[in-house]
C-alpha cells in the first residue's frame, strides 16, 4: 500500500479508519467507531469513520476532517502538508504536534528532505 501522509503528519495509510474503509469492512468500521468514541470522549459511528484519508478531493472524509483547522489551513495555504508551509511551526500546527510526536517526526523527516 502507498504510504498517505495527511496534511498534519499522520499518516493516513496507517489509520484504522482509512484501512478498514479501503477493505470495505463494515464490522471494522464499527470497531474503529468504537474505539474512537471511547478514546476521543466523542460519539462515533461507523458512518462516521469512513475515510479515504485527508488528501483527498473526491474521496470520503471521516466527520471530523471538514472540521480540522490544520488540514483547512494547509489548504488555503496551497501546501500537500504542513512540512512545505512557510508558516511550519505556527502554534497551530505546534499544539497539535507536542500531543502526537509520531506526526512531528514525519513532518521533520519531510522538512529535512527539502
Amino acid at each position: 500500500m502507498e504510504k498517505i501522509i495527511s496534511r498534519c503528519g499522520l499518516i493516513c495509510s496507517k489509520c484504522e479508519a482509512y484501512i478498514a474503509t479501503q477493505a470495505n469492512d463494515q464490522a471494522a468500521l464499527e470497531r474503529v467507531a468504537k474505539h474512537w468514541t471511547e478514546e476521543f470522549h466523542s460519539p462515533f459511528t461507523a458512518t462516521d469513520v469512513v475515510c479515504d484519508g485527508c488528501l483527498t478531493t473526491t474521496g470520503r472524509l471521516c466527520s471530523y476532517a471538514p472540521k480540522c483547522e490544520i488540514r483547512a489551513c494547509a489548504i488555503q495555504h496551497n501546501v500537500l502538508n504542513c512540512a512545505y508551509c512557510d508558516e511550519y511551526g505556527c502554534a497551530r500546527i505546534t499544539g497539535f504536534l507536542a500531543q502526537v510526536p509520531e506526526a512531528k517526526k514525519t513532518l521533520e523527516e519531510i522538512r529535512a528532505s527539502l
